[in-house]
């Protein structure tokens, strides 16, 4: 057991190939290092990967982590995390979700999951209060995912001889089944989705794992934490972007200021503003779509939409989906976008990637490089395409492989808007190039949160100078570094955007905004010093609760604002270090020349992303080498290795 509150002191590990279950070790001294989520997970497979590992194989691991946090009842904390090695990418991948597996996997006593092996045939796995059951699959194979956790929680209530059974369940679809290289895992309505973390689970004959079980969840002080609860959950409702734009538009809303800033993805990345936009925003998702407004379990901003689609109330697209079967395929139905986004979700696939490889498949059609039936605003065959992908039938056998696959066997890899391997979000980056900087160095590729989600300061929150390279590499690195602290508590990042006084995210045309903005490009070296020694930020501040939540909930007495940033370092320094054990390095931190060669704006040649420059900044800003990876004295550093 652990002598923190939050933690349930217990990992297990499954070997799937022998159904044998171990206790994988994990101390307090991990604990404060590395809190959990993320961090831990690429510490585990730090610890344990050489760097020959097949990511289909059965000698991958897939490692499944709560936060501390996670049921604790602080604001937006119910999240879990998925790390694995990435079969679309060849590295790790870590996909954070909300869902409400990461409470149910702490009710059954545990804090992480760790997956190895492979069943002989379809299985899935209960976890039941520390007890692990392995069931058959039978016709579990082969549904659909509401299909297949419907069927779960039947079989379960029948077993128990009740009415329903109170669990988390995470489960793929036939892309996982079909190993989809973008195939993800669902835990009810929300995704895992991220570089084929289904595909690892269909590698492994893994159909569902289930958690369920009574234990609580220890809160160090319970009346400090429920006050401090209290507080934060007023402070984010009082919040421009947390308590009005996420609540009432969701992410979709975000759709119209990339519009207007230029950065909204459009005909793959060729341009940054797509003419019938009004047509496929959250305006209009709002006022014409969304049933009712959800929220994962904790969750005061409930970002998420409710539509309706053949009569079913399901969960609606996100920007990422808007954008990119907007825009992105020249298309503006709006219902259309609706139907897909279902589609995939049921099929258990990415939509991002998923949009992103029919937005490259028909820009090759056009170029006369592969002549796939796919074209630019033609939308007749799109549902049909995204089913062949996820059972590998015709050219969706070849589209199930990626933009980075698909363009070295045809061609067409200065448009394949990929980094290492991932495609890109719907954030188009030559109108906002520290965004660029994030796509390119991001552990897992082309991600816009791993990536430190720095279009928050170039034109969705503040509107500092988009073009310049100027300070993108520090602000990358301690936005970088921020979020992958969050996250590692088990919270939602969302959470960090309360990070911004209200005042500059709702008066952008105030004096004192103004200047905030101007003053922002010259910061760099404040940013460095503070990045280089965080351990001299020696307090705690308002606007960042979580270290405090830290102290509260947990008991980590003494945790501070430098404690806490520098956890975040660690995270992603480990995750680096994984990823050198699989090829990483400088070289594998591009972006396709469509972003770096060619201006967005032909009358401004500033409008594309100075990669090369800011790259070397920012290992200069981390304190890696030359070739882009932690020294031997930075993982001393930072007590990843002794």
């Amino acid at each position: 057991m652990s002598k923190y509150a939050g933690y349930m002191g217990k990992v297990m590990q499954v070997d799937l190939s022998t159904r044998s279950v171990s206790e994988y070790p994990w101390s307090d001294k991990e604990r404060r290092l590395y809190l959990g989520g993320k961090a831990m997970a690429s510490k585990i497979m730090f610890d344990n990967f050489t760097g020959k590992e097949d990511p289909l194989g059965a000698e991958n691991m897939i490692v499944i982590t709560t936060g501390p946090l996670t049921g604790t009842g602080a604001p937006s904390s119910n999240r879990f995390n998925l790390s694995t090695l990435s079969p679309q990418t060849g590295i790790t991948t870590s996909s954070n979700c909300g869902g409400n597996f990461g409470y149910y996997l702490k009710k059954a006593g545990l804090d992480a999951l760790i997956i190895k092996g492979k069943a002989e045939k379809p299985i899935w796995v209960e976890v039941r209060n520390g007890t692990f059951l392995f069931h058959e699959c039978g016709k579990l194979w082969g549904m659909k995912v509401a299909e297949t956790q419907e069927e779960v929680e039947r079989r379960l209530a029948v077993d128990r001889g009740c009415e329903r059974v109170k669990c988390g369940i995470v489960s793929i679809g036939p892309a996982g089944e079909n190993m989809v290289k973008y195939a993800s895992v669902i835990s009810g309505e929300r995704a895992a989705g991220r570089a084929g973390v289904g595909a690892v689970f269909g590698s492994k004959n893994l159909k569902a794992v289930v958690a369920t079980g009574n234990h609580n969840i220890p809160i160090y002080d319970y009346d400090r934490a429920l006050k401090h609860h209290q507080k934060w959950v007023d402070t984010l409702k009082k919040h421009p972007l947390t308590g009005n734009q996420l609540p009432r538009l969701g992410t979709a809303g975000l759709v119209s200021q990339m519009q207007m800033r230029g950065i909204l993805s459009t005909k793959n990345y060729t341009y940054g503003q797509f003419d019938s936009f009004e047509k496929v925003n959250g305006e209009l998702l709002a006022e014409e779509y969304n049933i009712i407004n959800k929220g994962c379990m904790s969750c005061p901003m409930k970002c998420a939409r409710t539509v309706n689609v053949n009569g079913k109330e399901v969960k609606g697209p996100e920007l990422e989906t808007l954008g990119l079967l907007g825009g992105g395929i020249m298309n503006d139905n709006l219902e259309l976008i609706l139907r897909w986004n279902n589609e995939l979700d049921e099929l258990g696939m990415d939509t991002i990637s998923a949009s992103s490889t029919i937005a490259w498949a028909m820009e090759a059609n056009e170029k006369g490089l592969w002549k796939n039936g796919l074209e630019f605003g033609k939308t007749a065959n799109i549902s049909k395409t995204f089913d062949n992908i996820a059972y590998r039938r015709g050219i969706g056998n070849e589209l199930a492989e990626g933009t980075r696959w698909l363009s070295k066997k045809y061609g067409g890899e200065e448009f394949a808007i990929q980094s290492k391997g991932l495609e890109l979000a719907a954030y188009e980056p030559r109108r906002a190039v520290g965004q660029g900087l994030g796509y390119a160095v991001a552990n897992r590729g082309g991600c816009h949160l791993n990536g430190g989600y720095l279009v928050i300061l170039e034109g969705l929150g503040l509107y500092t100078d988009t073009q310049t390279p100027h300070a993108k590499a520090d602000l990358c690195m301690f936005m970088q570094d921020l979020m992958e602290s969050v996250s590692c508590g088990g919270q939602c990042l969302f959470t960090s955007y309360a990070v911004f006084p209200n005042f500059l995210i709702s008066k952008p045309n105030s004096i004192i905004t103004k200047i905030v903005n101007k003053v922002i490009p010259f910061i760099g070296p404040v940013v460095r010093f503070l990045n280089k020694l965080p351990k001299i930020m020696h307090l705690n501040l308002p606007f960042i609760p979580h270290t405090t939540e830290l102290k509260h909930s947990l008991g980590m007495k003494g945790m501070t604002l430098g404690e806490f940033i520098e956890i975040g370092e660690r995270s992603y320094n480990v995750e680096r270090a994984v990823n050198a054990k699989f090829g990483v390095s400088a070289a594998m931190d591009t972006l396709p020349k469509r972003l770096t060669d060619v201006p967005q704006d032909s009358r401004n040649p500033k409008t594309k992303v100075p990669l090369d420059t800011m790259k070397k900044s920012y290992y200069k800003a981390r304190g890696w080498d030359k070739n882009g990876l932690p020294t031997e004295k930075k993982l001393r550093r930072l007590k990843i290795i002794d």
